[in-house]
């Protein structure tokens, strides 16, 4: 055995779980047999969905803090609460706006996407002799389907589009401000959809399927699968992931022998990088993403939550928070609403039996100051985007915020991108070589003093060539460092300004070339199925 351990920042990351009064009791839970979390969280609000008769239901609550209990509001719910109401059948997904914390989705078995709108008021006197309860009203209706809803997501970075599953085995992308149809419509799943996960710059989307698939789409070019591979042998629930900017995907799901497995997939051609088997239990995993680079997996039915560190390709067991209590769903709270001057990295909403509770995962630190090494710069809730921008081809980067000082930052300039074909889907047995490269990243803007004889920039790689769009790109990623001993501070502030910039270019033109190589490989599908046409005409 080694003597030595692995040097990490998150080693003795633990799982806090609050006061029982600083959580909600008495919370009918939906008894709804599709898989989903349940819950969901916004930087203000969560919703679980409700076990209520006459038609589906969902519950909106205060966001609950580990640290402290919600001010004016009851531990314990009352019997009869406000409740979101107009679906005629049970509410199955329930999704919060990115960009508005006060804005929910909901899609349910009455085969309708409603949008929904919380006001502060809503919230007041709850429980008091006088109180009466008013249900939420929806302020958009949508038919997405003559089937059911099995889940709702929000657009990353543009505003106001909504994705939408259904078991008609299709996906559907809406502009919320007009939903008289879909903008987008992606096909050729060949059973029930279990998953769906935006990249962060929305401009691809993954999904997981009953067909034991896992597919990678462009979400606006609609069609069938771009990628299409074999992911986890057995048919019960598989999840999927994207693992921040690093052009991977994480899925959970069963093998043929009914082991629970976590794999990682790199996005060029859906190539498998890792699978680790991790029991032999029952319950459907929750994967969570966080940009420290830590994967939770939370099993439903069990009363554990394992965290493990991304390094290298392998994923490194930290640590697990134990209870007793099986946990039915749960959800993690957006990055820019944590605690930091709890040292609280992550936070989960854990709907179990009749109560949800929140559990912060804390870095044990003494110091009183912000801790920047632990954390990095979060999704902040300004969209990049709008719907008609996005649809009309632009891309841009999250926008990021400073968990320090609330300053946002600005991704690389908008990149516009033709619209393509619908693409046919790609064979398993022969999938593209193409390696997507990185989404560009959030550039800091710098004040440029005089300009001064400058040191020359360090490389930590060989420039690479200018590529052609459809041509693979294999070369390792360009970085650019700047020098770490300059005797002049004006002269760092130049380079660092200039390194920002050029990494800023490189990255912004690294996504130009993925969007060109996807168009590529959607013409050379489109030949392929015309070229079929033709001889069996």
């Amino acid at each position: 055995m080694s003597r030595f351990v692995r040097a990490s920042k998150y080693r003795h990351v633990f799982g806090q779980t609050a006061k029982k009064e600083h959580g909600y009791d008495n919370v009918k839970v939906s008894g709804s047999a599709w898989d989903t979390n349940l819950v969901s969280a916004s930087g203000r609000y969560i919703s679980v969905n409700w076990n209520a008769s006459g038609g589906g239901a969902f519950a909106i609550l205060p966001l609950p803090s580990p640290f402290a209990a919600v001010p004016n509001f009851p531990h314990k719910l009352p019997d009869v609460i406000p409740l979101a109401r107009s679906h005629t059948a049970p509410v199955l997904d329930t999704d919060w706006s990115p960009h508005n914390d006060s804005i929910v989705a909901s899609g349910g078995e009455d085969g309708k996407v409603m949008i929904w709108k919380v006001e502060s008021s809503a919230f007041e006197d709850w429980g008091q002799d006088h109180w009466v309860p008013e249900d939420f009203d929806p302020v958009a209706r949508i038919d997405a389907s003559p089937r059911k809803i099995g889940q709702v997501l929000f657009h990353p970075t543009a505003s106001n589009i909504l994705a939408s599953a259904s078991s008609e085995h299709t996906v559907k992308l809406w502009d919320l401000a007009d939903t008289d149809r879909p903008r987008s419509v992606l096909t050729g799943h060949n059973d029930t959809i279990q998953c769906l996960a935006f990249n962060p710059t929305g401009t691809l989307m993954a999904t997981t399927c009953r067909d034991k698939k896992l597919r990678l789409f462009d979400p606006r070019t609609g069609g069938e699968a771009v990628r299409i591979t074999e992911a986890h042998g057995g048919i019960k629930g598989a999840r999927v992931v994207w693992m921040g900017d690093l052009d991977k995907v994480v899925t959970t799901g069963f093998s043929k022998m009914s082991d629970r497995q976590v794999s990682i997939w790199e996005t060029g051609g859906l190539g498998n990088v890792k699978t680790m088997t991790i029991d032999q239990s029952a319950g459907v995993i929750m994967p969570f993403w966080s940009d420290n680079g830590i994967l939770f997996l939370a099993g439903k039915g069990d009363g554990n939550i394992r965290y493990y560190e991304y390094e290298s390709d392998s994923l490194f067991a930290l640590a697990e928070h134990k209870s007793p209590d099986p946990q039915r769903g749960i959800c993690f709270l957006p990055r820019r609403a944590l605690s930091v001057s709890d040292c609280e990295i992550a936070r989960a909403y854990k709907v179990s039996g009749s109560s949800v509770e929140p559990i912060a995962f804390i870095v044990p630190r003494k110091a009183d100051s912000f801790q920047s090494d632990i954390y990095p710069a979060a999704a902040s809730s300004e969209p990049s985007l709008s719907a008609s921008e996005f649809f009309a081809g632009m891309t841009a980067a999250l926008k990021l915020v400073s968990l320090e000082n609330g300053a946002v930052f600005n991704g690389a300039q908008p990149a516009f991108t033709p619209s393509a074909p619908a693409p046919a889907p790609t064979p398993t047995h022969a999938p593209a070589p193409t390696a997507f490269s990185a989404p560009p990243t959030v550039t800091k803007a710098v004040t440029m003093p005089t300009p001064m004889p400058q040191t020359p920039v360090v490389l930590r790689s060989e420039s690479t060539p200018a590529p052609r769009p459809a041509s693979p790109i294999s070369e390792s990623p360009v970085i650019l460092t700047p020098p770490t001993q300059v005797d002049d501070e004006g002269k760092t502030t130049v380079l660092e300004a200039e390194v920002d910039r050029l990494n800023g270019e490189l990255r912004a033109a690294r996504e130009k070339i993925r969007n060109m190589e996807l168009q590529v490989e959607s013409l050379k599908a489109n030949a392929r199925k015309a070229a079929q046409a033709l001889m069996e005409a």
